[in-house]
């Protein structure tokens, strides 16, 4: 199998390996931010089929039930009509012990029966997540021969990765690295396909509040 000319000496790509990824929406947007950039989600999508064959691409995130209009919504849209397999859930507000707003909708489930599921057709899964509750899940799609990239971050002030994960994947790729071939250019114009919207919502502070477990 021939090797592609990946700029990752470490994260070995081959050209006709098929690679499926697999985004946990909260967790990346919260590496991206920790590294102070945005996302460039048509970017993203064209350099993971630059390195091989790329199958499939999932998304997961969890929708603010009751509310008339969701700061996500746009971002959700966008990246259903270019490309991404959405995967969403509602949300749920609820008041913690100490008195404070929090949002339930948690997507382990829904990611875990996606990923075993595409294991029997991939070469390579590569995670969008630092989330430590998925290490059994690749230690699992491993066990059927499937190669396995993690991509969070050491690199901001706090890891943003649990080290369990970190260990139990075949390789880690840090955003960090990864940004300059997938960063959004913020003074770039708008182009017609709605990465204005795109980026309107990745700005709303509303879209980026943490979910409880």
């Amino acid at each position: 199998m021939k090797k592609s000319k990946s700029s990752f000496d470490l994260i070995p790509f081959y050209q006709e390996e098929k690679i499926a990824i697999f985004i946990d929406g909260a967790s990346l947007y919260a590496a991206s931010r920790a590294l102070d950039f945005d996302i460039d989600y048509k970017s993203l999508l064209e350099w993971i089929a630059a390195q091989g064959r790329l199958v499939r691409a999932f998304y997961y995130t969890a929708l603010i039930e009751d509310q008339e209009y969701s700061p996500i919504k746009p971002l959700v849209d966008w990246l259903d009509y270019n490309g991404y397999k959405m995967v969403t859930k509602p949300a749920r507000e609820f008041i913690d012990s100490h008195g404070r707003k929090k949002l339930k909708g948690n997507m382990d489930i829904e990611l875990a029966i996606d990923m075993m599921e595409m294991a029997d057709h991939v070469d390579h899964i590569m995670l969008f997540s630092g989330d430590g509750d998925f290490r059994r899940l690749l230690e699992a799609v491993q066990r059927k021969g499937v190669r396995t990239t993690v991509v969070s971050t050491i690199k901001s002030a706090s890891p943003m990765i649990a080290d369990e994960l970190r260990r139990q994947a075949d390789h880690f790729l840090d955003l960090d690295t990864l940004a300059p071939h997938i960063m959004r250019e913020h003074d770039a114009a708008p182009d017609e396909d709605g990465d204005e919207a795109d980026d309107d919502v990745q700005q709303t502070p509303t879209k980026h509040r943490q979910y409880a477990s």
